[in-house]
């Protein structure tokens, strides 16, 4: 392990879901919790065993730790392991506070041209490259990505990364989609009260064809609707967005298409491939981050984060640390 003096920890909408509600499914908060799991900081101290870390070492932290190595580990999928250790879900304490302790193999030494708050949007980044990958967006791939959150806008990022030639992203925020604009969408629907399957036939419409993919960010069943109607015969659909439990959607159209359908759960494999794409300046996430606060002020933050306000609220938590 090693002992970390936090830098920058962003807020995600799962740390206000469960400090306004409490629970995320089966996560249920029965004991006092430390949130955060967006982060980085600097190396403090290293255990005995630890060879590829030192003291003043800046990292990225992945959040997700494997507690045994089991099949999910042994194929690599060790995002699936049921015993996986997981920063801010439910008992395990989450990373925004002065001084925080991790298991260092999932701990990740920053470049020089990589800043702390670079490192810690690595987070939500993964969760685009791991979308990505589940969705298999390829050279001139048409994509469809539903919702403009800060997790829309990392698969907006990822998709035209891994090179796709066109990305729609769709969003009830006029803000929001400026921003995906911002950080490279190609075209933007602004959605009032259409039917989903009148989404689908304007994301037709834009992109002059259905898109291979789609990229499901909102969890909203209309959405999901939506999402199933636009993808092209043959085509993948990837629900990323969380919502309720139980969704009626159009299984039978998707079904006789033969669109497939697939989840994602977090992430895994991310970190290093993140890190080299922020490294060669090939993808740039600075856009992401619209506000910034100190550790003490963090109801403030989390406030900010709640009223959807900006995009990505940053919390700085070394007070001797001056960069902006």
């Amino acid at each position: 392990e090693v002992l970390l003096r936090m830098h920058s920890v962003g807020i995600c909408g799962s740390d206000v879901h469960y400090w306004q509600h409490g629970r995320i499914g089966d996560f249920v908060v029965k004991a006092p919790m430390v949130l955060g799991h967006e982060a980085s900081g600097t190396v403090v101290k290293v255990g005995s065993g630890v060879t590829h870390l030192k003291p003043g070492d800046r990292v990225a932290i992945e959040p997700g730790v494997p507690r045994e190595v089991d099949e999910f580990c042994k194929t690599g999928r060790y995002n699936l392991s049921p015993t996986v250790f997981f920063c801010a879900t439910p008992p395990d304490d989450g990373n925004l506070c002065r001084y925080y302790k991790h298991s260092a193999s999932y701990c990740y030494k920053l470049p020089d041209n990589v800043t702390f708050e670079e490192g810690a949007l690595i987070e939500p980044l993964s969760v685009g490259i791991h979308a990505c990958k589940r969705a298999g967006v390829t050279l001139g791939s048409k994509v469809f990505v539903s919702g403009s959150g800060p997790i829309g806008l990392v698969n907006v990022i990822v998709a035209k990364m891994m090179g796709a030639a066109a990305v729609v992203v769709t969003d009830l925020s006029a803000s929001r989609l400026q921003k995906a604009k911002e950080v490279g969408a190609d075209f933007t629907i602004q959605v009032k009260n259409e039917t989903p399957q009148e989404v689908a036939s304007k994301v037709e419409s834009v992109l002059g064809c259905m898109p291979e993919i789609t990229v499901e960010c909102t969890g909203v069943q209309a959405c999901i609707q939506a999402g199933i109607y636009a993808t092209r015969s043959g085509g993948t659909l990837v629900l990323v967005g969380l919502g309720p439990e139980m969704v009626t959607v159009p299984i039978v159209n998707a079904a006789v298409r033969e669109v497939d359908i697939r989840g994602i759960f977090r992430y895994c494999n991310t970190w290093p491939v993140a890190i080299a794409l922020l490294a060669s300046k090939r993808i740039n996430v600075k856009p992401l981050v619209t506000h910034r606060f100190p550790l003490e002020k963090a109801l403030e933050a989390f406030e900010t984060t709640k009223r959807g306000e900006g995009v990505k609220v940053m919390l700085k938590c070394d007070p001797t640390d001056q960069s902006p």
